[in-house]
Formats: structure tokens, C-alpha cells, sequence
């Protein structure tokens, strides 16, 4: 009876969907000057007269430093809050993104901006599952931790398919990135007023009963490190969230391989992450209506081996846009349910403190991979992602469904 009074009293408040879609936007800003480059590697090259790996260091930068920032971003998450976190990040965003446009054609401020984007990245990414926490009920998380990262996926579609449009053919057939870069800076400044202006901590009141005493951070490692299925789930992110971001880091090599142009290379990456939107919008949706949670992951993460397969064997143009659907469609719908299986299975560990530590093993695959690619070839990586792909369905066959799902 009393639970039901509790029930009762609890409030949703309408207004989460604006702080959802604020910190949406920021996050699609941020995936764009992630991938800005990844498209136009070869054309990037020639504007600046760098090798492919210099190129390349544009997006390992994002990877390096969220490596170095993840638990202090955490702990500034847990601690100060989401408008601090959030605050901190847009500020940086607004300036370093202008900063590459203002300087565009120096490599070394290029560079320098980017490092003061990817300061910004945790602070964003690992701040995902606590919005949907502190904002949501138990049966809206999983949904609106798929529409936070929808929105990095729409961010790195944007970069992938516009980038290629955007760029001008200056004298003797030089491509001019300057515009481009322009034109971002331009959108990362009001993206941030924005966020500024509508983003807030949380609610009056909160829109859940599951109140429990938080763990630090260390003490949350500590439990995180114990639980079975969190390490299992590690293992699959480091796998998993490293091969994707190697392939997106590398998506212009592997199609020059192939025969194909920038733009082609633009439109297969951008089908990936579009399908990956729609994954992202449905499959956490049904997560949540069915309860389940482990069975749907591990559902997706079998559909999706076919089309990493493609990626790899297949050169036709239009055969690479059919495998890039549906890797993207299954292997990105997966992750926002992942993000959330985390958060339910290690309660009541700050959910920045999951997220953060899932994220931080795929990134740091994520260099080792695209390091390892440039290595010993862009092909013989793929084929290792295949084994990568499989060993993943093996483990994620291997956990336990959450018991929060099924009782909140």
C-alpha cells in the first residue's frame, strides 16, 4: 500500500525532453569535429601536406584524451553535477570548434583545437545513462539512452555525408577544407549558447522510488570489477566499441582499397551511422516494453556479424551501402541497451561511473586498433574484426538478464 502511495506521488516532468535534446545537440557537434576528417583523409593530406597518420591523429586524439579525462569527468559528473559537466563541455566546444575555423588552414591550431573538443568528450558521453537517470522512469532509460547516443550517431552521419559537399576545389584541383571548418565552428558556437541557456541538472523531484546510497567512484570501480557480467560486458566493449571506432577512423582507407571516392567513401559511413539512428530508435524501445535486455543485445550483436562481413568482402559500391545498413542497423542499435544493462547491473553505482568505464575500454581499443590497421593493413584488420564480431556473440550469450528490468 505504501508503495503505491509512493507510486502516486512520484512525477514526470515534460520538460526532460528538452534537457534530453540539448544535450543531444552538443553531442552531435561534438561526433562532427570527430569525424570531420575521416571521410576526406585523402584530400586532407594534400591541404596540409601531412602523411595519413597525421590525418588519422584527428580522430585518436578523441580517443587518447577521453582516456585521460574519463575518471575526472566522472568525478566532476558525480560531484558537481550535470549543468557543470555540461556547462564545462559546450564552452569548449563553442570556442575550440571556432578556433578551427578561424585557423583552418594551420595544422598544429587545428590540432590544438582538437585536443580541447576531445577535453570536452567525456564530460558529454559519460554524463549519458546519468540524464536518463536523474530525468526518466525505469521504463523510458533505455529509450532515452538510445536517443542520446541517436544523436552521436547523427552527429557523425553529418560529418560523414556533408563533409565530403562541403569541402571547395581550390587551384590545381587542391581541395580547401577551410570553409568546412568555418561553417562548424559556426554551429559549435550557437550549439552552445543553446545548451547554456535550456540545460538543467534534474528535476524538482525525482521520477523514480529506486533512492539507495551512491558509491564513490573507487568504491563503484571496486564493485563494477567484482560483478560478473560487467566484466564480461568490458571484455565485449573493449572488442566491439574498438573495432567501430577503427573502422569509422579508417572508413577513407579501407574504401580507397576498394576503388572507391570520397564520396562514395562519405555516403557508406554515413548509411552505417544512419541505420545505426534507427537502430538506436527502435530496438531500445522494444528493450524496454518487453523487459529484456540481454537477450535483445545479444540478438543484435548476431544479426550484425553479416554485415561486418560484407564491409570486408564485397567492393561493388552498392553492395557496400546494403552491409553498411545492416552492420549499422544492428551492431550501433545495440549499444544504447548495453549503456543500460550496465547501469541496472551495477545500481547503485553512479551510472557515469558505468558508462565512463565501458566507453574508456572500447577507446582505448579503439587507438590500439586503428595503430594495429595502419600497421599491417587495412584488410587483414577487417578480417580480424570478423573473429572479433563472433567471440563477442559468444560472451554476450554468456550474461545474465538484468533482474532491474524485470522488477522496476
Amino acid at each position: 500500500m505504501a508503495g503505491n502511495e509512493i507510486k502516486s506521488e512520484l512525477q514526470v516532468y515534460g520538460y526532460r525532453w528538452i534537457v534530453l535534446l540539448a544535450f543531444g545537440l552538443i553531442n552531435v557537434v561534438l561526433q562532427i569535429h570527430w569525424l570531420a576528417f575521416a571521410p576526406i583523409a585523402q584530400a586532407a593530406q594534400s591541404f596540409y601536406g601531412v602523411s595519413a597518420l597525421q590525418i588519422d591523429l584527428f580522430s585518436i586524439v578523441y580517443l587518447a584524451i577521453f582516456i585521460i579525462f574519463c575518471f575526472p569527468s566522472i568525478y566532476i559528473i558525480d560531484h558537481y553535477g550535470l549543468r557543470t559537466s555540461i556547462g564545462i563541455a559546450a564552452v569548449l566546444v563553442g570556442v575550440c570548434g571556432l578556433t578551427k575555423g578561424l585557423f583552418a588552414d594551420n595544422y598544429t591550431i587545428v590540432v590544438i583545437s582538437q585536443i580541447g573538443l576531445a577535453i570536452s568528450q567525456p564530460l558529454v558521453i559519460n554524463a549519458g545513462t546519468t540524464v536518463a537517470v536523474r530525468w526518466f522512469p525505469i521504463t523510458e532509460r533505455a529509450t532515452a539512452t538510445g536517443v542520446a547516443i541517436l544523436t552521436q550517431f547523427v552527429g557523425m552521419i553529418l560529418a560523414m555525408v556533408l563533409t565530403p559537399q562541403l569541402i571547395d576545389t581550390g587551384k590545381a584541383g587542391v581541395y580547401d577544407i577551410s570553409g568546412m571548418l568555418m561553417i562548424y565552428g559556426i554551429i559549435s558556437v550557437i550549439a552552445a549558447v543553446i545548451v547554456l541557456a535550456f540545460f538543467r541538472d534534474k528535476p524538482p523531484t525525482s521520477p523514480s522510488i529506486e533512492e539507495e546510497d551512491r558509491y564513490t567512484i573507487l568504491e563503484g570501480i571496486r564493485h563494477m570489477l567484482k560483478n560478473r557480467d560487467m566484466r564480461i560486458l568490458l571484455i565485449i566493449f573493449f572488442m566491439a566499441l574498438g573495432l567501430f571506432n577503427a573502422v569509422t577512423t579508417c572508413i577513407d582507407q579501407i574504401c580507397k582499397i576498394k576503388g572507391l571516392n570520397f564520396d562514395q567513401t562519405g555516403l557508406i559511413g554515413g548509411m552505417m551511422l544512419i541505420s545505426g539512428v534507427l537502430g538506436a530508435g527502435i530496438f531500445p524501445v522494444i528493450s524496454d516494453k518487453i523487459r529484456k535486455r540481454k537477450a535483445v543485445f545479444a540478438i543484435l550483436v548476431a544479426l550484425s556479424i553479416p554485415g561486418l562481413i560484407g564491409l570486408t568482402v564485397v567492393s561493388s559500391y552498392s553492395l557496400m551501402l546494403i552491409f553498411a545498413f545492416i552492420f549499422g542497423f544492428f551492431f550501433l542499435g545495440s549499444s544504447p541497451i548495453a549503456f543500460q544493462y550496465s547501469a541496472e547491473i551495477n545500481a547503485p553505482v553512479p551510472e557515469s561511473a558505468s558508462q565512463g568505464l565501458m566507453t574508456l575500454v572500447g577507446q582505448m581499443s579503439g587507438i590500439l586498433f586503428v595503430i594495429g590497421m595502419n600497421s599491417v593493413g587495412m584488410m587483414p584488420g577487417m578480417y580480424a574484426f570478423i573473429g572479433l564480431s563472433v567471440l563477442c556473440l559468444i560472451l554476450a550469450l554468456l550474461l545474465k538478464e538484468s533482474k532491474l528490468i524485470q522488477t522496476g
